[in-house]
């Protein structure tokens, strides 16, 4: 860079305006740059404990250099400050407090002098362009952007935007996608954020909004909002699935996002390097979604658990390669996009399982209420899954149970309770055994088998129990045996003393 001094003073302004042209930025922060550098200079020539101020006249590019003083009653530092007796000299007005300057005659920039000035102002102006490029992107998060490719370094893509810089991460990338310098490149704004250096615009080729904002730039009625895209699962560059719903009973949502002969979704595929795609129709209905999910496989029976996010598909034998699919993606896509945890069984496994289930709860009745097999079967037959839930229940709707007469059921109930009390008694002894403390037993919710677990858990004390998280909790006395909100209701029951204690502890402080 050459000394200021070579330029006249519109050259300096025509400077100005050609780099805040160039950068996109405006042009007074050109000039704030170029007065810091100069501010910069000056203060190496005339000292650097200087407070000195640089100004260019925005009109004539005239530089003008001085140094501010305070008004002090007693000078400590003779670079910042002056007294007031001679501050008045200057300024009669002047008064303790006020900042006076002093015009300093204009500085030659030497080589050195310059170079820095020169780094000074790049580093400004790159400051300020990239402040610029993350107000312009911040809040595109979402769109769909078209750019080249600058350059290709260790598998992460720069891409130049026009008035930004974009990357491209290489695991944002499809697999085996390669790009050279440019090539043109349409990609996901997924991020961008303030970053003192690097990139701060980030893209995505993988990202599941990606696809759904190529289907909304390939499908009109997407775009418009008569058909919604609700869910989008994928194995980047290999398969897909999308779940759409139309607001318009008489639009099919499957048909028009395929297009005539695909003439839709083919365009999506080739820009997705050949991934192929289902479009699925989303249903309300959790089992109707995941039969739909599961496509192109038949299903025969979905089994759903109300409280658990986990399901049970049941399919014919001759469909179990095709729903689970090629190392598993077609089950893993389907979980992805309707956010169950999805469990294939064939109708053989379905079958020989609820057998064995059946056997077991019918052989837990005949062992817990030594009664026949006729009747055990009968108990599960009729829902029961263990010897509790026929205790608690009332007696009258035991005896409405079709072959129960009122005898029958009165023995039955009878021995259920006796059963119960037994083994609590049992368990409580246990638990008294491993020194659970009595306050943990008092805890609404832990039943005395749930006591004896957490104690062979070493789990003894509130502590103990407050200390635990809630899936903690389930995971030690069986996941099956309370809920998520029950065990998080438990653990902050556990947690009711600390919070006791430091209000105490606050009271006595005062």
């Amino acid at each position: 860079m050459e000394p200021v001094t070579s330029y006249n003073r519109i050259e300096l302004l025509q400077v100005a305006d050609a780099v805040a042209r160039e950068k996109v930025i405006d042009r007074d922060v050109v000039l704030m740059a170029m007065e810091d550098a100069i501010q910069k200079a000056a203060r190496s020539r005339y000292g650097m404990e200087n407070d000195i101020h640089a100004e260019i006249d925005r009109k004539s590019g005239e530089i003008r250099l001085a140094r501010y003083l305070q008004v002090v009653d007693k000078v400590e530092n003779d670079a910042v400050e002056i007294g007031l007796i001679e501050a008045q000299r200057r300024n009669p007005d002047a008064q303790i407090g006020d900042t006076i300057s002093e015009s300093l005659p204009p500085i030659d920039f030497g080589r050195i002098a310059a170079q820095t000035a020169k780094q000074v102002i790049v580093q400004k102006v790159r400051e300020a362009e990239r402040e610029r490029q993350y107000e312009e992107y911040k809040d595109r998060i979402g769109e769909i952007v078209n750019g080249l490719v600058k350059r290709v370094e260790y598998g992460n893509v720069t891409i130049d935007l026009g008035r930004a810089e974009a990357i491209i991460r290489r695991d944002e990338l499809l697999p085996r996608e390669t790009f050279r310098q440019g090539d043109r490149v349409r990609a996901y704004i997924y991020d961008v954020r303030r970053e003192p250096r690097g990139p701060q615009i980030f893209l995505s080729r993988s990202h599941p909004q990606f696809m759904a904002k190529l289907f909304a730039q390939e499908v009109p009625e997407v775009y418009d909002g008569i058909i919604e895209i609700r869910a989008v699962a994928r194995d980047p560059g290999s398969r897909a699935k999308i779940a759409v719903l139309s607001n318009d009973n008489s639009i099919d949502p499957v048909g028009a996002c395929v297009g005539m002969r695909g003439s839709r979704v083919q365009a999506v595929v080739n820009e997705l390097q050949g991934e192929k795609i289902d479009i699925i129709k989303w249903s309300p209905d959790p089992a109707t979604f995941i039969v739909n999910a599961l496509a192109p496989a038949e299903v025969a029976k979905v089994v759903l658990d109300e409280e658990a996010t986990g399901v049970e598909v049941v399919v014919p034998t001759d469909q179990l390669s095709l729903a689970i699919g090629r190392r598993g993606q077609n089950v893993r896509l389907a979980s992805q996009l309707t956010g169950f945890d999805i469990d294939i069984l064939t109708e053989e496994e379905e079958s020989e399982r609820r057998q064995k289930e059946f056997r077991e709860r019918s052989q837990l009745f005949i062992d817990a209420l030594d009664v026949d097999e006729t009747i055990a079967q009968l108990l599960v037959t009729e829902g029961f899954a263990n010897v509790e839930e026929l205790a608690y229940l009332p007696l009258e709707e035991l005896a409405d149970i079709e072959g129960f007469d009122g005898e029958l059921a009165q023995e039955l109930h009878d021995r259920a309770v006796e059963y119960v009390e037994r083994r609590n008694a049992e368990f409580d002894e246990k638990r008294r055994e491993l020194g659970v403390a009595d306050e943990v037993a008092e805890i609404a919710g832990l039943s005395p088998a749930m006591l004896a677990a957490l104690g062979e858990k070493g789990v003894k004390t509130l502590d103990d129990l407050a200390d635990l998280a809630g899936d903690e909790l389930r995971e030690i006395v069986g996941e099956d045996a309370m809920s998520a909100d029950d065990a998080n209701a438990i653990v902050m029951a556990a947690r009711e003393h600390w919070f006791a204690d430091e209000a105490a502890d606050g009271a006595s402080a005062e």
